[in-house]
């Protein structure tokens, strides 16, 4: 097989990420629809990228790759072994994959494809408004085409990081990867805690969620470090400062770091790498 035009992708998969990618790429013009397939198992998923895209869909796995000249992996780890056996041997030369499969390492990806020309990469869901951030790495064998392929997808996506050390792609995973849930979470308790403390569901929620949002807004803007903005904000014997007492005295440090610890450590699992 050919390795086809410039511009062409395939998704090997069709699930959150893989679909807030094929949305970002085509609203940025990285991608334009009729150069896209997407293979999905699931009948309803392939209708729903089919209508609300315009792309190619099929169940297909082999059949999708053709023509592509980069192919993105999206599915979960443990289902790479089935994915692989379906494209080994099949892509050519000139193809790139891009793997955004959690823990699996470059080395497990090229082997199981027989294929060498392969790039990882950890993006996490802001994706879905171009509000991301991507960690990725590259074998030797995806070269400056395939590396500029791959960062103008994932700048679509939003902003993005390349390192040569790949295990880096293991810790961005417990970081910014699995970050987000670790802050949804947090947004649920405060509302959790405004309700409680008398406001409505909708009022607790706004108030939660734009109380996040602005404070991360400022991190991002502001030329202070966060350690600095929390200290301008801490008056000594104020609100805050009591605040902040309950959360240290109950660990809320040493937790924070017990959980991305955990997240890389699954990582590493999936990987295979312990």
């Amino acid at each position: 097989m050919s390795a086809g035009g410039p511009g062409r992708a395939a998704f090997i998969g069709g699930g959150v990420m893989a679909e807030a990618m094929v949305n970002r790429a085509l609203s940025r013009g990285s991608l334009a629809a009729p150069s896209v397939c997407v293979a999905e198992p699931l009948q309803e998923r392939r209708a729903h990228l089919r209508e609300t895209y315009g792309v190619a869909v099929t169940v297909d796995n082999a059949a999708a790759i053709e023509g592509a000249e980069l192919v993105v992996l999206a599915v979960k780890p443990q289902s790479f072994g089935e994915v692989a056996a379906d494209l080994r041997g099949r892509l050519a030369p000139a193809q790139t994959v891009l793997s955004i499969m959690a823990g699996v390492p470059i080395t497990a990806i090229a082997d199981g494809l027989s294929h060498a020309p392969v790039i990882r990469a950890m993006p996490n869901t802001p994706a879905r408004i171009g509000a991301g951030f991507s960690v990725w790495s590259a074998a030797p064998a995806a070269g400056e085409h395939a590396r500029a392929r791959a960062a103008e997808l994932l700048s679509a996506l939003g902003e993005h990081l390349y390192t040569d050390d790949e295990s880096m792609v293991d810790k961005a995973t417990a970081v910014s990867g699995s970050g987000p849930a670790y802050l949804f979470r947090f947004v649920e308790a405060l509302v959790d805690s405004a309700q409680g403390l008398g406001f409505g569901a909708a009022d607790a929620e706004r108030l939660a969620v734009r109380t996040v949002l602005g404070a991360a807004q400022l991190a991002a803007q502001a030329p202070e470090t966060p350690a600095r903005l929390r200290e301008m904000v801490t008056s000594k014997g104020g609100t805050t400062e009591a605040a902040l007492a309950v959360l240290e005295a109950r660990g809320f440090g040493g937790l924070m770091d017990d959980a991305v610890r955990a997240a890389h450590r699954r990582a590493l699992e999936l990987g295979g790498k312990t």
